[in-house]
Order: C-alpha cells, then sequence, then structure tokens
C-alpha cells in the first residue's frame, strides 16, 4: 500500500509517493492554482499515479498540508462572523496589549480586529479564575445575542468568556444552544480552542478559529470529495504547525492549527534525515518561490513554542500580527525565495524582497507574463539552472528574458553589467538568509558552527552553499527528493493530539491530587483521539510539559516534566529541568525566588513511521557526468566551466570535489569551491566544506 505526502506552497505543489513496505518514493510538483488550490492537488496526483503505473485505490492514506488558513487570515477571506463574550470585555481585540513593536513609528499600525465592534456582543455571566461561578449565564440574553448575530448574516460565531479555561460550563451552554437552533451556523469555543489564561490571546485565537473554520471545512471536504472521484477511498490526515497529524475532523473544529503546516513538514522531514544519518543537532533550511524558513533541529527534536502571530502588518515585524497561543514549531522566516523581486530602492541599493513574484505571474524566465527581475532569473543567467531542464525538462525557462529583466530594472539604473548586477541579487538574498537564521541560533543560546544545514525547498540547493559558508557550517546535506522534502516530512511524521490546560500556582504548595487528576483526564483524551484516528493505546507515547516562570515573571519557558504520578517527590526533579531550561536560554537562574507553573500540556501521540528511503526514477545515461557549463560563482573574477552532474545516476559512496552543479528534476544543487562531496548509502549529497 501506498501514502501520498501533499504540500501546497505559494508557488509549488509538491507530491510524494511512499510504498510503505519497501520504502520506495515517488515525487511529482507542480504549479499551485490559486483560484481553487484543489485543482492543483489532482492534477499533481493525476500525473504522478499515471507516472507510476499506480491506481488511486492503491492509496490509503494522504497526509496534506496547505497555505489555505494562512492565505484566509493575511488576504481577509475569511466569512463574516461574531463574538459572544462576558458582558463588558467585548473590546479585548480592540484593546489587545500596550505594545509597540517599532517605538520610533510615529504612524504604526496595528492590524484590524477580524471581528468588527458592531459584531461584537456581551452575555451576562461570570466565572472567577478557580472556576467558580458567581453569576450564572442569562439564557435570555445568551438567546436574544445568538439570535441577533445570526440576523446579521453570520456564518461562524466565536464563543469566549472570561476564565473559561478554569470552567467551560457557560461556554458549552451557548454552543449547545447553537447547535440545536441553528445548526447551519458554525461556532468555536475558547475552551476548545486555546483553553489558556490569558484573555486577550485567548479571544484573538477563538475569533481566528471561527473566521477560517467555514472556507477550511468546505475545502476540506470538497478535497475529500475530489479524491474519491478519482478512486481515493483511504483515509486523510491533515499537517498541523506542530509538526504533528491531525485528523479531517480535527482539522476542521480547530483549523487555527494549520496555520504553518507546510513549514513544519519540512522541520518533520529535518528530524527525520537527522535520525538516519545519526546527526542530531541540524540546522534546517527550506527556500521555496516565496520564502526562506529555518529552524533548529536538537537532540533530534525541533523546538516548540506557543508564541505566533498572524496576518502582520509587517510581514516580518514582530509584534505587528494577531497572537494565536497554538504550539507551533519555531522558525525563521524571511521573504527570500525564488520569486522574490529585486529592486533598486530610494537611495539607490540594491534590495531583494520580500515582495514576490510567486507562480503568478511568477519570474520573468517563466514566460508567464511576469516583468520584474527575480532571484530565479537571477540563478539563471549565472548558470546556475538549466532553462531546459527546469522541473526534469517539463518546464522550459526563457533565459533572455530574465536578461533583459535584470538588465532593464537593475543593471542599467546602477551602470553595470547583467552579471553583475545578478551577482548582486544572488549574494544579497544569501546573505538576508544567513543573517536572519545566524541570529534565530544565537537567540537560542546556541552557536551556529555546531550545526550542519539540512538544505531543501525548490530554490534551497541552489543558495545552500554560499548561505552555510556565510553561516560557518560544518556540513551541508541535501537530502533525496530535496525538492518536496516538506512533503516528504508529512509521511514520516506521528498522528499526535496536545491537551492544554491553565492552572497557576506556586510549586511548593502544588495540589497535586488535582493536577493528577486533570493528567489523567488529559491522557484519556488524547488516547480516544488516537483510537479514533485508528491508532490503539498500546502504541501510544506519552509527554507532559509545563509552561513555567519565575513568580512574579510575565511569561514562560517549557519544562519537561515526569510522566508518572505527581508529588512532592517530583518537585526537585522540575526544578532542575526549569533551571537546566532557563540556564539554555538566559545564562543564569534566579536565586531565592520560587516557581510557579502556569499551563500544562500533555501530548498523546503515535509513533513516528520508520523507512528507508529509497528514490525511484527514470533516469537514463551511464555516467553522471552530464557535461560543463559556464558559470558565475560569487568571489570569482571571471565565469568557469562548471561539471553538471544527474543526481540519479551518483552512485552510493561517491566522491566529487567542488565547484559542481547536481541536477535533479526537483531542484538543482550548486556547490562552491573548497568543498568535498560525498553520496552516503541513501543517496544524499553530504557536502564538507573547508575553510
Amino acid at each position: 500500500m501506498y501514502k501520498l505526502g501533499i504540500d501546497i506552497g505559494g508557488t509549488f505543489t509538491d507530491l510524494v509517493l511512499l510504498e510503505e513496505k519497501t520504502g520506495k518514493l515517488y515525487f511529482g510538483k507542480t504549479l499551485t492554482t490559486y483560484d481553487d488550490p484543489s485543482n492543483g492537488i489532482i492534477n499533481g496526483t493525476k500525473e504522478l499515479l499515471a507516472r507510476t503505473n499506480i491506481s488511486a485505490k492503491q492509496v490509503n492514506t494522504v497526509i496534506h498540508g496547505t497555505t489555505l488558513v494562512t492565505n484566509a487570515v493575511i488576504e481577509r477571506r475569511g466569512d463574516r462572523i461574531g463574538l459572544l463574550t462576558t458582558k463588558g470585555f467585548e473590546d479585548v481585540l480592540e484593546i489587545g496589549r500596550e505594545l509597540r513593536y517599532d517605538i520610533y513609528d510615529i504612524f504604526l499600525s496595528v492590524p484590524e480586529p477580524l471581528i468588527p465592534r458592531n459584531f461584537r456582543l456581551g452575555i451576562s455571566e461570570r466565572m472567577n479564575h478557580k472556576g467558580e461561578i458567581l453569576a450564572p449565564i442569562d439564557l435570555d440574553e445568551m438567546s436574544k445575542q445568538v439570535q441577533t448575530l445570526v440576523a446579521k448574516g453570520v456564518k461562524s460565531i466565536a464563543v469566549c468568556f472570561l476564565h473559561s479555561f478554569a470552567n467551560p460550563l457557560h461556554e458549552q451552554i451557548v454552543g449547545d444552544y447553537i447547535k440545536k437552533n441553528f445548526p447551519h451556523i458554525y461556532f468555536s469555543l475558547s475552551c476548545e480552542v486555546m483553553p489558556e489564561i490569558r484573555e486577550y490571546e485567548r479571544t484573538s485565537a477563538t475569533a481566528m478559529n471561527a473566521y477560517v473554520q467555514p472556507i477550511t471545512d468546505h475545502y476540506l471536504l470538497n478535497l475529500r470529495s475530489r479524491l474519491q472521484a478519482i478512486g481515493f477511498d483511504g483515509i486523510i490526515h491533515i499537517m498541523i504547525s506542530s509538526g504533528r497529524l491531525t485528523t479531517v475532523d480535527g482539522a476542521r473544529q480547530i483549523p487555527i492549527q494549520l496555520l504553518e503546516s507546510g513549514p513544519a513538514g519540512g522541520s518533520m522531514a529535518g528530524v527525520f534525515f537527522g535520525k538516519l544519518m545519526d546527526m542530531p543537532d541540524l540546522l534546517t533550511f527550506d527556500m521555496g518561490g516565496t520564502t526562506a524558513k529555518a529552524s533548529l533541529i536538537h537532540h533530534s527534536q525541533p523546538e516548540i513554542t506557543n508564541q505566533f502571530e498572524a496576518a502582520r502588518v509587517r510581514r516580518f515585524k514582530k509584534g505587528s500580527g494577531l497572537p494565536v497561543r497554538i504550539p507551533v514549531i519555531d522558525m525563521i522566516e524571511i521573504g527570500a525565495g525564488g520569486g522574490s523581486i529585486a529592486h533598486i530602492d530610494s537611495l539607490g541599493l540594491l534590495k531583494v524582497g520580500p515582495e514576490s513574484a510567486a507562480s503568478e505571474p511568477g519570474p520573468a524566465c517563466y514566460d508567464r507574463g511576469g516583468k520584474l527581475p527575480t532571484v530565479t532569473d537571477a540563478d539563471l543567467v549565472l548558470g546556475y539552472l538549466n532553462e531546459n531542464y527546469f522541473l526534469g525538462g517539463t518546464m522550459q525557462l526563457n533565459r533572455e528574458k530574465a536578461r533583459k529583466a535584470i538588465e532593464e530594472y537593475i543593471a542599467n539604473p546602477l551602470g553595470i553589467s547583467i552579471e553583475e548586477a545578478a551577482i548582486g541579487i544572488h549574494r544579497i538574498v544569501n546573505e538576508n538568509m544567513a543573517n536572519a537564521a545566524r541570529v534565530h541560533i544565537l537567540e537560542k543560546g546556541r552557536d551556529p558552527r555546531g550545526y550542519s544545514m539540512l538544505a531543501f525547498g525548490g530554490a534551497g540547493p541552489v543558495h545552500a552553499f554560499q548561505v552555510a559558508r556565510l553561516l560557518n557550517a560544518p556540513q551541508l546535506i541535501i537530502p533525496v527528493g530535496a525538492g518536496v522534502t516538506s512533503a516528504l516530512g508529512f509521511l514520516v511524521s506521528p498522528v499526535a493530539s496536545e491537551q492544554i490546560r491553565s492552572f497557576v500556582c506556586p510549586l511548593l504548595s502544588m495540589d497535586w491530587d488535582r493536577v493528577n487528576r486533570f493528567l489523567t483526564e488529559m491522557e484519556q483524551e488524547g488516547f480516544l483521539f488516537l483510537e479514533r484516528a485508528g491508532i490503539p493505546k498500546s502504541e501510544a507515547i506519552i509527554k507532559r510539559v509545563a509552561d513555567m516562570r519565575y513568580t512574579g515573571q510575565g511569561h514562560e519557558i517549557t519544562v519537561n516534566i515526569p510522566n508518572d504520578s505527581l508529588s512532592n517527590m517530583s518537585i526537585k526533579e522540575i526544578q532542575q529541568n526549569f533551571k537546566e531550561e532557563y540556564t539554555q536560554r538566559y545564562g543564569r537562574t534566579i536565586d531565592d525566588i520560587g516557581m510557579e507553573t502556569v499551563t500544562w500540556r500533555v501530548v498523546i501521540s503515535g509513533k513516528a513511521p520508520q523507512i528507508q528511503p529509497q528514490q525511484i526514477v527514470s533516469e537514463q545515461g551511464e555516467k553522471a557526468l552530464k557535461g560543463y557549463r559556464k558559470v558565475y560563482l560569487p568571489n570569482e573574477k571571471d565565469a568557469i566551466n562548471c561539471p553538471v552532474y544527474a543526481r540519479y545516476l551518483l552512485n552510493p559512496h561517491e566522491q566529487l570535489e567542488g565547484p559542481a552543479i547536481i541536477e535533479e528534476m526537483e531542484s538543482t544543487t550548486v556547490i562552491g569551491k573548497n568543498s568535498t562531496i560525498i553520496i552516503d548509502k541513501y543517496k544524499n549529497i553530504v557536502i564538507n566544506l573547508r575553510y
């Protein structure tokens, strides 16, 4: 039987077909269809199945990641929604936090709330922070307010009451009322979306979930229907932002979990290849057509954070977006992709990105109407890309249009040659990516020189060598299927569920009976989720963590918690775990101040699939060396005659010397001087850099 991974990116939709028993891999890539992303999925799936002579009925699992939710929030394409909250708290979304993400900008703008003021209504009710009812919910007022929102034409309702994280009863009453009386209306309860303290973040997350719920629900149901129409009758799993898989029903209920589903696949692929190659510490580098992303894999695990923003007013400015406290793999993202547009700014300086030509109209060399010079155009002019072998020859590139775009918009205004302009574009985008990755690593208290880089994405292998050299990385790995690695990451990720409870309490005066009781309840909820996904309890893996802080602090760090029954005997271990994590982040601990827990989390997951990857291709030829190509390398005065190899014909344990270009259908690897190239037993390209 087969599993199919599908990743919709900003420019391309990637597909990976895996034969589970043998580990055989088949890859596909097609342009993303913006009007209806499912068109690209179906087209790519049919083409891949036809090419491999495999029927849709032989595919028992489809695993999907999508940018749908992110794009819906950024582009404000969600449906009309309303908010029901505790009376007096209708303006929480407007007030937000007193935070200026740029203290020197007197014209600072913040994102508009997803719900206008006249669609935010209050209901009389009140819980205290312990979950005790101070004022019961006014049922008549509740009925009136729900009917008011329905009359205004809302498609979905967010429900977020004060302190519902401690007692969800009042929110559940509203949910039951909507379900019974208005079954066509979607609703999101904060006690299900984000049962944590901090009413602004909880309200923001619940509102966003309600906002994208209708569009996500329609999309997933349509996708399932269209896959069934071509013969697929298996199960569908969805990649979520934490690098775990959920069911279609889970994604339909809490769609904001999908905000970073595509990039999460790349990080999980990093975990997989790190274990496969016995390299527990890696920096993953994913460069596609629109953005570049980097994340750290430390001790074979990605770092999970609960601090995330969507729809930033300034895309790469922290604090300028809508907060969503969901578990997400911590990564840095910058506007640097193959489609990033190069331009001259008001000071006459060459800049690259963050604006992107995406796939429509695309770079000038795509010959699809794009006129502006992009990173891909520069790579083509420099000889890094083969105009006749882009996507394995299925897409012809136009070199002359690339040269013309760079000449008109960059070379002529700066008074330099086309090649000099192209080198400038290439070097600037590399520096931007290296600087962002360096800061990301240093902020975690780690040394960039201690991490080998795993590079992938359609444009990643073209730029990874220069980025790795700028970071002083010891080694660069280009994995099998580098151009579609995020989709491969879907196939090696576990199905999992995370349960959350907020319980603020000093560690030394903890009510352990209460803690053990709700931890057991959380575990049972996780087991039930796995059983619904077809995974027995006996295969479940339990991981407990807690968000903790020193008493009086306003921010928490995530600390591992023992899986056993907890008691005062557990305090010493928890304190030690906290001190180690705090020291790693801040270089010190604070003596004579107590610790307290804020939020408890239990992750119940199945086992990650274990495969021995074998890429199946139909490359013809006896020799890997395809010939030589004129290539312009950074820091070289003149072009060199660079050897070009067919990746599929390189044999395990074969060794080469840089410079070299290695071509495959989904991507191209560009390797500079002072490097040794080894093909490992899995046919990954391992590049040792000499400094």
